[in-house]
């Protein structure tokens, strides 16, 4: 019992089907043609036996005169007349008395059947030009009798054909049953087996792999029940992933606020008392302003002093005060303040900045100090020459700054880290500035990307959102 279910079990998916199919298409199709030919043998014979019987009702007809008037020659042209039809073996006329006037027969193949039809003396009347033929039906009007005996050989060889030819087809159905079942069943059980590969796969460690979709609705929606199942796991990875990560940004940014502490206290003071005591030799010693010596040394002092001032920033970022700021006017002074700056050099700064004011909540001096370092980021980028575009774009509630430079651009598997802190493409940057726009735009709750032009350099897109109602954001674009 347990072998013969366990060989049950061995049995795929696709030899089931295939059997049930097989088995199912044979028996309806032995079925439906056998109750087929026997309709039709019945439906054959049967018009064949009225056919007989009118040939032999048309023949009794015609032979009242020659009973009557005993012309046996008559007869006999009518009987052979009557030979002359397929399937007709012989022909017998009697008269009333049962004496037989003719009889002609052929050889013809059996079997035979006989019909009889009694021969009786017909009236004519006459009313208003109409004949009307009488016939009697009683045995006191029948003058003679017509015997005809006919061959069913020809409906049996037809029902013969009839089965032979059924079977051709129906073994021909089967086959073509069979085969087209074998592709359909094949291609619903594929998708089956190829899940299981796949799933095979994916406990082997191979997480990007998914299932293709098959050729059904319900294979369809399968594969992506499965596909969906994949992409919940591989969402669950990311997840752990970016906690991780998170959680070593956390890590990093407090190493940061500890150095920043350090900074600030061995460094940034000692830095002021030099920047002074330079200030009073200069003074006292009578040093010209164009001595190269000590302008390289407040130069370097100025460097350092930004160097930490943007670690104080990023490690210990203020709290935004969110007031109702208008967003174009800030750009229009942060804009200006780069194009005194960049006035007499061979950089030049195109901008658009839209005259109508766009009010959001915003910390004026917290994004200007973030979005110059994105407008910053660009004029290095273009090494103090070319062009740096700046435009604005509002629309509804969404207000937009794009800032595009003539750089070389960023590498396409560097886009997705320019905003981590640390990371930099300069030989000189501390990885800060970019990092703390970011940092800003998100506290605003807004976004900031980057990507390449297509034409050269990159693009930075800032997106901020309006918070307030209509009535306070009066004179905002739309």
């Amino acid at each position: 019992m347990n072998f013969k279910r366990m060989n049950f079990r061995n049995i795929g998916i696709h030899a089931r089907v295939l059997s049930a199919a097989v088995i199912l298409i044979s028996a309806s199709t032995m079925s439906l043609g056998y109750w087929g030919v026997n309709i039709i043998n019945q439906f054959v014979t049967s018009r064949f036996s009225r056919q007989i019987e009118f040939m032999t009702q048309y023949l009794a007809l015609n032979s009242e005169l020659g009973i009557l008037i005993n012309e046996q020659g008559l007869l006999r042209d009518l009987a052979i007349n009557m030979l002359g039809e397929n399937d007709i073996a012989g022909v017998v006329i009697e008269d009333g008395q049962g004496q037989e006037l003719v009889r002609e027969l052929r050889q013809i193949p059996g079997p035979f059947e006989t019909t009889r039809k009694g021969v009786y003396l017909s009236n004519i009347m006459e009313d208003n030009d109409t004949m009307d033929l009488v016939g009697g039906h009683g045995d006191a009007d029948r003058i003679g009798r017509v015997i005809v005996t006919y061959s069913t050989k020809g409906i049996e060889d037809l029902v013969t054909t009839m089965k032979h030819r059924f079977l051709m087809i129906a073994l021909i159905l089967i086959i073509v049953s069979g085969l087209i079942f074998y592709v359909i069943s094949r291609s619903l059980v594929t998708p089956v087996i190829s899940l299981a590969k796949i799933a095979r796969k994916v406990s082997m460690g191979n997480h990007l792999i998914r299932a293709s979709e098959g050729n059904t609705p319900e294979t369809i929606k399968l594969a992506d029940a499965f596909n969906d199942m994949l992409d919940s796991i591989a969402r669950g990875r990311q997840t752990i992933v970016q906690a991780y990560e998170k959680m070593a940004k956390q890590e990093t940014l407090a190493e940061v606020g500890k150095f920043s502490m350090l900074i600030a206290h061995e460094v940034k003071n000692p830095l002021g008392i030099i920047k002074s005591s330079l200030e009073m030799l200069k003074r006292e010693l009578a040093i010209p302003q164009e001595n190269i010596a000590l302008t390289y040394a407040e130069e370097e002092i100025e460097s350092l002093n930004d160097l930490i001032e943007s670690f104080l920033m990023f490690a210990r970022p203020a709290r935004p005060n969110f007031e109702k700021t208008d967003l174009n006017r800030l750009m229009y002074q942060v804009v200006m303040g780069f194009e005194i700056q960049y006035n007499s050099t061979r950089l030049e700064i195109r901008s658009f900045v839209p005259e109508n004011p766009f009010y959001a909540k915003a910390d004026f001096d917290l994004l200007s100090r973030g979005i110059t370092n994105i407008i910053r980021n660009a004029c290095e980028a273009n090494q103090g020459r070319g062009k740096v575009d700046i435009s604005i774009g509002c629309q509804n509630k969404k207000w937009q700054l794009w800032v595009k430079d003539q750089g070389k651009g960023v590498p396409e598997e560097k886009l997705k880290k320019i905003f981590e802190p640390f990371f930099t493409t300069k030989a000189k940057g501390t990885g800060l500035g970019l990092a703390f726009a970011d940092q800003v735009v998100k506290a605003h709750g807004g976004s900031i990307k980057a990507e390449n032009s297509p034409h050269g350099g990159a693009v930075f897109c800032v997106t901020l959102f309006s918070s307030l109602n209509d009535m306070e954001n009066q004179g905002s674009l739309v």
